[in-house]
């Protein structure tokens, strides 16, 4: 499904010339690919689920967000500017983000269930989170609300 729509994103962007878009899109079918591959070596002959590419995505969010801090503070914005371009085509793929509220609420619940209690506990926290929350929360955000809970 996830697939399905890059492709046909990639298609839009190319009619309408849309360069930014086109790279993008490109990087991104590269990186499914790439996951792919490692898939089938694994005896996945199917590829990656969405769940995996949703990550996949968030990481390529994450990576950018970390280049524009090192080009603001280089003193190169169009190279930041071109990296926030980036960001909101990404975007696109992922379903709505949790907000710090939200974020919250699930890791309370999450700790509550699971009775963590020590920062020992915080990995098994942090598997459910993101089994559950795929595509949909900030795990940075996550990991500092688990570890100010059983810190």
């Amino acid at each position: 499904m996830l697939r399905t729509q890059i492709t046909t994103a990639y298609k839009t962007a190319m009619k309408r010339k849309e360069a930014i878009a086109v790279s993008t899109l490109r990087l991104i079918q590269a990186a499914i690919k790439d996951r792919d591959i490692a898939a089938r070596s694994k005896g996945n002959s199917d590829g990656i689920s969405d769940d995996v590419v949703l990550s996949l995505l968030q990481s390529m969010i994450k990576q950018r967000r970390d280049s524009i801090e090192a080009y603001e503070k280089g003193g190169r914005m169009e190279l930041a500017q071109r990296e926030a371009e980036e960001i909101s085509i990404i975007e696109n793929f992922l379903p709505a983000q949790m907000n710090d509220v939200e974020i919250a609420a699930a890791v309370e619940g999450v700790i509550s269930n699971v009775e963590a209690t020590t920062l020992k506990d915080m990995g098994k926290v942090m598997a459910i989170l993101k089994e559950q929350f795929a595509g949909r929360m900030d795990f940075g955000k996550a990991s500092s609300a688990v570890k100010a809970k059983l810190g």
